[in-house]
């Protein structure tokens, strides 16, 4: 059987990722226009040099935790409606695991920093970072992964080349604002993380053009 032709996915797997590419893009419409938002009300911050989860405390931190973990949800919800869609040779659970990983840590800096801050000061300055670390490592890593996959798949081949030389950049721009002193303000980190929301944005509409396809191909 062809990685293209039926029965994959079948129509109550085509509703899932369908449910998954739509929360995706949400997801990352909200935290955009939530985290760019308030690089214009926070006047307390200078956004040149505040990383963004300095926004987390202080006024709308609450509206932006909620966004962490609203994005948090969305890319699991992703990773698991591309998993979902692509061919079964193109099938990773790596991807998944990875991007699930990156979304558990993501939930926990939001979630840490909504408390540990005034009940466990000393705890909160080690599990911030690690937190903090890890999602982007893992989600990164997982851009990476799933992007490889994308080429095993006829009807995703041609989202390859865009999808790869993104996350590529992303991986590289991750290791140059950790490691490159002068690249370690806060507007790097934030720019890195406008194009991981972006191209989870992409992904998002790319999977919701997918299912369009496969909803096509079924009706002819």
């Amino acid at each position: 059987m062809s990685d293209t032709a039926p029965p994959y996915p079948q129509p109550m797997h085509r509703g899932a990722a369908r449910l998954a590419a739509r929360l995706a893009i949400l997801g990352a419409l909200l935290f955009l226009g939530v985290a760019g938002g308030l690089q214009l009300v926070r006047d307390d911050l200078a956004w040149q040099q505040a990383t963004l989860s300095q926004y987390l405390l202080g006024p709308y931190g609450l509206l932006l935790r909620t966004m962490y973990c609203l994005l948090a949800v969305a890319i699991v919800a992703l990773a698991m409606g591309l998993y979902v869609q692509l061919a079964p040779r193109a099938r990773s659970a790596a991807p998944v695991l990875l991007l699930s990983t990156g979304a558990l840590a993501l939930a926990g800096v939001a979630i840490g920093d909504s408390w540990l801050p005034q009940v466990a000061p000393d705890f909160h300055r080690m599990f911030h970072p690690v937190c903090a670390i890890t999602a982007f490592l893992c989600v990164v890593s997982g851009m990476v992964l799933q992007a490889w996959r994308f080429r095993l798949d006829a009807a995703w081949r041609h989202r390859f080349p865009l999808a790869a030389t993104w996350s590529v950049a992303c991986f590289v721009l991750l290791w140059v604002h950790a490691l490159w002193p002068p690249a370690g303000h806060g507007w790097v980190q934030k720019l890195l993380v406008a194009l991981i929301v972006s191209a989870m944005l992409l992904a998002g509409a790319w999977l919701h053009r997918a299912i369009g396809r496969a909803d096509d191909g079924v009706g002819r």
